[in-house]
Parts: C-alpha cells; structure tokens; sequence
C-alpha cells in the first residue's frame, strides 16, 4: 500500500485495530521486522515535513550574489569595462569570483556542520522493532511501526491508537482548540459520516504533545501525509515574495513586491538579526559610496572623464568590508561545534548571538543544579519509627528510631534513643521492640510499591541498583528492595486501574486487588501537600488504630515535613484507601472520587545531591553579573537548603534585612498572589522560587523583561513550553527532556548539567567578542582608506585632475587579501583571559557599541594619517612633488614620483592593517602585555603570538606579501600601478610603527578612562548594599548609650 492509497483510500478511525493491523501488514504485539522497516523507508522516504538536509548549491551562489557589498563591486565592475578600463574591470571581476568561491566554501562548511547539529537535536520514537521496544530517530519512523508515547513526548506520526492509560493531547497546532484532548483507542467511527479532525479521538497526530497518560499506536502516515503535513504543506505554498493580498490595493501590493524582493535579495530580511543587521549596514555603505563617488565627481566640477571615474570607483571600492558576511558565517559556524564539544546543541543561530547579553539565568534545580541521582535518605511512618539510609548498592545501612518522628529525634536531648543499627534484621526476623507496630510499616511498603511505575533490577557490574523511569519512584523502589519482598507484593497484587502523575496536582494513584483476599485498595503517592489534602484519616492518634486527622495532627505532620527538607530533602508522603465491597465490581471513573478520604501513611526524604561543579558555576556566573535564580517545585526548605548549598542563597541571611529575606526565596503561590506593581516595587526579584508551576516561571521572565534584563530559562516538560518561548534564551534538556520542550528551546543541553549553561554563555560572550573584533577591524580600515582617498583629492595634476593616492587594485588587494585572512583569524580567537569578570553585553546596542564606533573613528584617522605621512614624505621629501599628467591611466617617466609614494602608502596601509588584527584582538590592554598579572611578560607576550596559528601566520603571510606586489614586473606597474622602490620601505616601516604607538596610545588612554569599570558588579555584593542595618548593631555600645540617653529623656 502506498502512501498515498492511504491518504485517499482508507479512513482509519473507521478502523478497528486489527483491520488497520492487517491492512498495514503488521503486528499489534511484535511490531516490524528491522529489514521491513528499512524496506518501507527506502519505499516511503523519511517521516518528516520535506525538510531538506542536503545542501543547495544553487542557494549557496545566489546568497553570495545577492548582497550590497558584492553589488557596489558589480557595479565598479561593469563601469571599468564601460570606460574600457580592462584591467581595473577584470581584477574587480577576478576579486568578485573568488569572493564567492570562498562565500561558498564556507557556507557550505557552515551547512554541513548546522546540518549535523540539527540531526544531534532531532526528535526521538520509541517504537516496536523484532519484539524489543527501542529509541529512533523520528524522521525513520514507517507506516505499520508501532509506536509508544508518554507523558511530554511529540507525536512522531499520525497513530491509530492500540492501547491507553489517561492519554490525553494537546492539538492546539492543528485545531485550535487549548484544551487537552481525551483519547479513547476503543472508539470506532461510522464510515459513512464526515467526522472531523478533531472528534477522531482514536487517532493521535503527528506534532500534537502528550500531557497526560501513556499509550500505543500503529503508524498509519507519516510525513507530508499526516493532518499537519497538509497544514505545513498548504503553508509553504503561499509563501511567496509576491503579494497577492486582496484585502490591499494593487499600488501597495507592488510595493510589498518590491519591498520583498529587495530585502530578500539584498539579505535585509532573512538570516539571524546580526546578519540582518550587518546586511543593512552593507545598504547604508552602498549609500555611502555613491555618495562619495558623487563627491570625486563634483569635486572636478563634473567633468567626468576616464580618469575621474576610476578614482570615483577607488573611493567607492575603499568603503566595501567585502569579506565581513564571509568572516561572520565562519565565526557562528565555528562557534556552534565548539559548543557541542562542551556540551551544548545550538537549534537557533540566534542564541549564539544573545547568550553573550544574558544577564539572567532561571534554572529548574532537579538534574540541572543537582545530579538528578536521587537517593532515599529518611523514611517516616508515623507510631512506628524514623528510619534513615546511609550508603549505596551493597554497602547500604538501613538504621530505624523507634516510635519518634523527624521532629522529635532532631529536637530530643536523650542520647540513649534505642536506635536499631540493624533494622532490615529485626524486621525480618520479627525482633522489632513490642509497641512498634510492623503492620503500619507493610502497609507503608505497599503504598511505596505499588504507587510506582519505574522498574528496577539489581546491576551485577555496577553492583547497585539500576532500572528506567523517574528518578524519584527509582529511589522509592530502591527503598523498598533494600527492605525485601518487592517481586512478592508485584505478584500477589493485580494492577485494576492508574491515575497517572499529574503536575497540575503533583500526585499519582493506583487501584490494586489483593489476589488473597479480594480486597482492593486505593494507593497514592505525592507532594506532601497535595496527598494531605486528600486525607481525612491516620494512625498516629491510637495505637493501631485509624483516627480522624485534626488541625494539631497536620500541624504534627508539617513540623515533620520542615524538619526533612531543611536537610535538603525532597518531601513526598504517601495514603491509602480500601475500596467497599460495593465499589469492588464498578472502580469509580472520577479520579476527585478515588483519591478522597485517604488515610495518610508517612513521608520518604529523598536527597538529591548538588553536582560538584554547581557551586563553582554560580560563582563564577556573580563574578560575571549574572544573577541566578532557582524556580522549583520542590518544598520551600528543600529548595532553600539546596540553594544554598550551591551558592544561590547567601547563607549569612541574618545580614540582610528582614524585607529582603522575605523577598529572597518566596514560594510559587506568593509570587502568583502578587500583581504586576507590587512584583516591580520588590526589593530584589526572588533568587528562590519554591513550589513553582508553569504559570509562575512566565510571570518571573515578565517582571524580569520589565526591570529590562536579558534572561535565559530552563525547561524539560511540556508546561515549560510557554516559558521557553518568552525567555530571551530557552535551554532545553537533552537527557530528561520532553520532545516539547526541546522544541521550543534556543539551545539544548546534552548532559543536562548547569555548568554547560556556563560554557554556553562564555562561548556566547566569546563569539559575540570576537564578531566585534572583526567587525572593528574591517571598518576601521574603510574608514582609513575613504579618509585617504578623500584627501587624496587635493593631489591635482597639471590638468587639475586629482591623482589618487592609491590605485582600484590597490584598494581591492588591501580590503580582500590583507585583511580577509586576519579577520577570519580573530573570528577563531580564544577568549579573554577576563572575559567572564566583564558586564553582560548589552542587548540593545548588539555588537556596534559606541566604543567599537569611537575606536572605528580614531583608528580609521591614525591609519589615513599614516599613510598620508608616507606618501607625502615620499612625494614631497626627496623628490618635487612632481604628479605629471595621466598617472591615474599608466606609467609614465613623468609619473615616477607618484608611483613610487603610492607604493610606499600601500605598503604602510597594508601594515597597518596587519598590525590593527593584533592591536584589536584586545580592545583595552596593551599588545605586548595582554596578561598583566604573569611572572614571565617575555615569555607569555610570545606565547600569545603563537595561540592563534590562524591569524599569526595570516599576519605573517601579508606583512611578506607586500613584497612580491611591489616588485613583480608589469604587475606592479600596469595593474597596481605603484614602482618599485628602495629607501622608501623605511619610510613605510616608520609610519607603521608610528600606527602601532599611536594605537598603544589610545588603549592606554581607554584604560585609564574605563579604569574600575572594567569588572561587572557582583549580585551577591548588590544584595550587601540593600543590608540598610548592621544585624549585630542592637548589641553595639553606640546603641547602648543612644537607648540610655533616651531613657533619660523620657
């Protein structure tokens, strides 16, 4: 069956599952074979929306034509050969091939290597495969694969559902509808009857997310073939330039044409906004050109004649950074593989440019701060015991407290408190002390069990336990394993029905028979909170008996909760119910229903340890003025434990005010309570957000964006989405990660760690860093060789014709081959040694800062200096200043002199264009000391020369290269039209070297200026400054005698 028969032919919700398995020739249980799914791939192609992964080649050279800086060398070009300047015409047409040979080399690097970041980060199908069910790349899922979904997964095709367990989707996509929509997989539709897309509630569709529940399905369209394939099909159809909107008239209708057109071609609307906005800036250089080519023109009173237009095309040439797209298509290409080997896949070209202006981070704790190792620490069972876990794998120690809580053991001042060191034993072999009560303890253990869907088995190798599911459960069962009788309880009791975790009320429930007995049972396991609100009863009033829960005992229970997660720990309790007899045959459909009057059971501590390195990380993140936040749905004293501990959260609190504090950790429901003034008239944000949902981090990024920072947010579930979206930087994770969430993510972390958010943003500040640097460089010299040539202009022969100071070629040589290279070498820099103790970037001013603008200008002038000192000194020093007659068109006798200064300024602009990729490859310090604080100046100035092999032997190359050109035959006089020359090399080499002190000059000028502004401020220190009062200042002595003398006054 093709796949088009099956769009056409067959209606698959009028299907019951096994016609659609044996229409699609496959098997509910054992899904396909291995070679018949590669069979059908080959047959049907890949399951995705026509995305191309290969490369246009055809793309690559028209994005290299179609820009401004290419079409102001076009345009010279075609004037050169119009005034039958051939040699002028044929270098700029030569400079223009190689332009774009060397453009599309590297896009196509530059596509290779997005390409294989897109395939890192593509989604993921858990499909049946030989009867094992495995993990693939969705775009290889066929028709006939079946395939399983959870809880955060994306569809990976349109599945006519096989089996279900609270399956719910959210087709918002594709209906509009925002609600979840309930799936039933034993729905079957009348064929005869049109029923729309929507109210197919036996098929699950490809994109859609899951929200709730798990299910099976078979694979019945893949592709362009599913609903939204014909969405994204119809979609791509209307994109055009052309537009066709009929709501318009047809003169504005043109105009959007045009407007379309030209932004497209000139690269004004398409690309990341810094290719967006370096391709404006080409169109404002066009401008500019032409503007000084009308300059060269009026200055000869419009006389214009062979002569006046190649200067005219010189000075238009000299304002062309004809390498700068090239240089930044490198820069971000390289940039993003060098964040893949530090653990970070960049989805959004975008984020690159961003991460260096975070001044925010919004981190989830559990897998990201800490190691997501969760391990059970502190188990209460109430009239029974405090039990605590010590060790892993086989050197676990499981000790017990007889009949005391949490909250009595750690506030009672006996020592002697009748610990069992062997409590496992005693357990076992009934030794327990007589008013500790075993029953209460089983009963705890079958909630614990029973209440949980991971899977656990013992690990040989590892000698420790290991298993698939959520971290927290696998902790829980391994708990239980430690204790004995797992595999007994799996048998003896047969699973009726599942209410799956739920993050909206963060519990989960189980229905249960006891083959023994009958007898079935309501297990329930979840946030504190959330299970006590659904108890009504528990054993902790009588001994062995089920007693009313009262205020006092919830108080009790609390007191005990505080008690645990001031440890750090992650509180969860557990509740049962037994079912009457009446309810046995007819399980109650309303989960509201099941999970009521539960009787509460005890509380697990959980602790899940920080990663070592998150504490160096946050450190490292104030000493960069970013501030970092924790927005978790763990308990208010977890979190705040946790934050601490990894440097969040001062631990000197006592010091701030008390208004302060209140402010620092805050839970979710608090900051939802407040309105949007009463959030903007905080203190301080919330460094601590406990008890967080999804609603809570969107308001966090809201008030963030209001205080005008730049914020970068985490998220792995498919709640997070929203926030994702809304944050500056979305970050997604790679391990835990929902499909959803990676979806709407910038960037995704491959080992979910925080300390790769680290990495991200330094290789952000780094590209953004090294873009300026570039940028700077190349602008710096336009600037240089406009004001040189516009200068030039009072050089007027015999025929008052205005002899330029250097040729076309000249021009086109300095901005392509002297500086291309260099450029591409700065792009490659490492990052600063201090790149990490400077401010955020600024957001809104990008990369054009207005000291990258003021250095552009006072290089720009030092340089054209320069070179006009050479060529005058040359001109004028020695010789007569002698500038003929037509040395703007060939060599003359006459034109002697001329030929010999232009060769010296070109080589004085070509060094100092050399010496500026040194000079700017540190904005501030000196050349020669980029590392002050170093032992060994000599030895670490020469080091820093050689770590950049890219831009060290670009530099080497140039400074050689101007040799050649000044001294090969015929080449340096008829098409650079310089001589070459003698004594005059010292001249160039002095002017270079008077470049390179004024250069020096200028850094430490800045330095000097920017002297204390150099470090960002540290939020922790911005905190101290809100400590309005000295917290020991009650107990000074100036205090003291203030209160006497008012004492007396009164």
């Amino acid at each position: 069956m093709s796949s088009t028969e099956s769009e056409e032919d067959y209606l698959f919700h009028t299907l019951s599952v096994s016609a659609t398995a044996e229409l699609l020739s496959t098997d509910c249980d054992q899904g396909l074979s291995t070679a018949e799914a590669e069979e059908r791939l080959k047959l049907y192609g890949p399951n995705n929306l026509g995305e191309d992964m290969g490369i246009d080649y055809k793309a690559l050279v028209i994005h290299q034509l179609c820009n401004a800086m290419v079409l102001v060398l076009f345009v010279s070009m075609v004037i050169s050969f119009a005034i039958r300047d051939w040699i002028t015409g044929g270098v700029i047409a030569f400079v223009v091939g190689i332009n774009v040979v060397i453009g599309m080399f590297q896009e196509y690097k530059a596509s290779k290597t997005m390409n294989s970041l897109k395939s890192l980060t593509s989604p993921t199908a858990t499909v049946l495969r030989d009867g094992k069910s495995i993990t693939v790349e969705s775009q290889t899922v066929v028709v006939g694969d079946i395939c399983e979904v959870h809880v955060g997964d994306s569809v990976p095709a349109d599945l006519r559902l096989v089996s279900a367990s609270n399956f719910e989707t959210d087709e918002a996509m594709l209906t509009g509808e925002s609600l979840p929509v309930a799936k039933d997989y034993q729905a079957i539709y009348d064929r005869e009857k049109d029923t729309p897309v929507g109210d197919r509630l036996n098929l699950a569709y490809s994109s859609s997310s899951v929200v709730k529940g798990r299910a099976r399905g078979i694979v019945v369209r893949i592709g362009l073939d599913t609903e939204i394939g014909k969405v994204a099909s119809s979609l791509r159809a209307k994109k055009s330039l052309i537009s066709r909107d009929p709501a318009k008239s047809w003169l504005v209708n043109c105009w959007r044409t045009v407007y379309n057109t030209a932004g497209a071609f000139l690269g004004t609307s398409v690309g990341t906004p810094l290719h967006r906005k370096l391709s404006k800036l080409a169109v404002l250089l066009f401008l500019i050109a032409v503007v000084f080519a009308i300059v060269v023109m009026a200055s000869q009173k419009f006389n214009v004649d062979r002569g006046v237009a190649i200067y005219a095309i010189c000075v238009a040439l000299s304002m062309i950074p004809s390498s700068l797209v090239v240089v930044l298509t490198i820069t971000m290409s390289v940039g993003a593989s060098v964040m893949v080997s530090r653990h970070v896949l960049v989805r959004r070209l975008d984020s690159l440019e961003a991460l260096g202006a975070v001044t925010d981070i919004c981190s989830d704790k559990t897998g990201t701060l800490t190691q997501g190792l969760m391990v059970p620490r502190q188990v209460w069972v109430p009239r029974f015991a405090t039990i605590s876990v010590d060790g892993k794998g086989k050197d676990t120690s499981i000790k017990a407290v007889p009949r005391l809580s949490p909250h009595e053991y750690s506030h009672n001042e006996n020592e002697d408190v009748g610990i069992l060191q062997d409590f496992v034993s005693d357990y076992h072999d009934a030794k327990l002390p007589e008013d500790m009560s075993p029953e209460l303890f089983s009963q705890w253990l079958d909630t614990a069990a029973l209440a949980n869907v991971a899977k656990l088995h013992w690990d040989e190798e590892k000698e420790d336990w290991s298993g698939q599911g959520d971290p927290t459960e696998l902790a829980i069962q391994m708990f239980v394993a430690h204790m004995g009788g797992r595999d007994a309880r799996l048998q003896r009791f047969q699973h009726i029905e599942e209410y799956p975790f739920d993050s909206t009320i963060k519990r989960m429930s189980a229905i249960f028979e006891d083959t023994q007995d009958g007898s079935r049972c309501v297990y329930t396991k979840g946030a504190f909170e959330s299970v006590l609100d659904r108890c009504k009863y528990w054993y902790g009033g009588k001994p062995d008996a089920m007693t009313p829960l009262t205020d006092k005992d919830i108080e009790t229970i609390l007191a005990n909760v505080d008690s645990l997660s001031c440890g750090g720990l992650r509180v969860l309790a557990f509740a049962q119910k037994k079912l009457s007899p009446e309810d046995k045959n007819s399980v109650p459909q309303e989960r509201s229903q099941v999970e009521s009057d539960l009787c509460f059971l005890g509380l697990i501590g959980i602790y899940d340890p920080p990663r070592p390195e998150s504490l160096g990380a946050v450190k490292k993140f104030h000493r960069a003025g970013i501030n970092v936040h924790m927005l978790t749905g763990d308990f208010p004293g977890t979190a705040k434990a946790i934050a601490q501990e990894v440097g969040i959260l001062p631990t000197n609190l006592y010091h701030y005010p008390k208004e302060v504090v209140e402010t620092m950790v805050m839970t979710g429901s608090q900051f939802d309570k407040l309105d949007e003034q009463q959030i903007d008239e905080l203190p301080v944000l919330p460094l601590v957000i406990s008890r967080c949902s999804p609603q809570t981090k969107v308001r966090m990024i809201e008030a963030l964006h209001r205080r005008g920072r730049f914020c970068a947010m985490t998220g792995d579930g498919v709640n997070d989405s929203p926030s994702l979206k809304m944050a500056n930087v979305g970050i997604a994770m790679g391990l835990n990660g929902s499909d959803v969430a990676k979806d709407a993510s910038d960037i995704v972390l491959s080992d979910d760690n925080f300390s790769s958010i680290l990495n991200a943003v330094e290789e952000g500040r780094r590209m953004a860093d090294n873009i300026q640097k570039f940028v700077l460089q190349l602008l710096a010299e336009n600037v240089a060789q406009v004001l040189y040539l516009i200068l030039g202009l009072a050089f007027q022969d015999e025929d008052k014709k205005s002899v330029f100071p250097l040729s076309p070629v000249e021009v086109l040589w300095i901005i392509v081959f002297t500086s291309c290279f260099p450029a591409m070498g700065l792009g490659l820099e490492k990052a600063a040694p201090d790149l990490m103790e400077r401010p955020p970037n600024d957001s809104r001013t990008g990369i054009f800062t207005w000291e990258v603008i003021v250095d552009m200008i006072v290089y720009g002038v030092v340089m054209a200096a320069s070179c006009m000192g050479s060529f005058t000194t040359v001109l004028y020093g020695k010789d007569a200043g002698n500038l003929a007659r037509n040395c703007n068109d060939r060599y003359s006798s006459a034109c002697h002199d001329v030929f010999r200064a232009r060769s010296a300024a070109f080589a004085t602009m070509t060094w100092c264009a050399l010496v500026l990729a040194w000079e700017v490859v540190d904005m501030r310090r000196s050349f020669f000391r980029m590392h002050p604080d170093t032992d060994q100046p000599c030895r670490q100035f020469f080091r820093d020369i050689f770590e950049n092999k890219f831009l060290f032997w670009s530099i080497v190359v140039g400074f050689a290269g101007a040799f050649p050109v000044v001294y090969i035959p015929v080449i340096n006089q008829v098409v650079f039209l310089h001589k070459a020359i003698g004594y005059e090399w010292g001249i160039a080499i002095g002017f270079t070297v008077a470049f390179w002190i004024g250069a020096e000059l200028w850094k430490f000028a800045k330095r000097v200026y920017f002297k204390g502004q150099w470090k960002a401020q540290d939020p922790e220190r911005d905190l101290e400054k809100n400590a309005i009062r000295d917290p020991f200042e009650a107990y000074s002595t100036s205090t003291t005698m203030l209160t006497d003398s008012n004492l007396k006054n009164l």
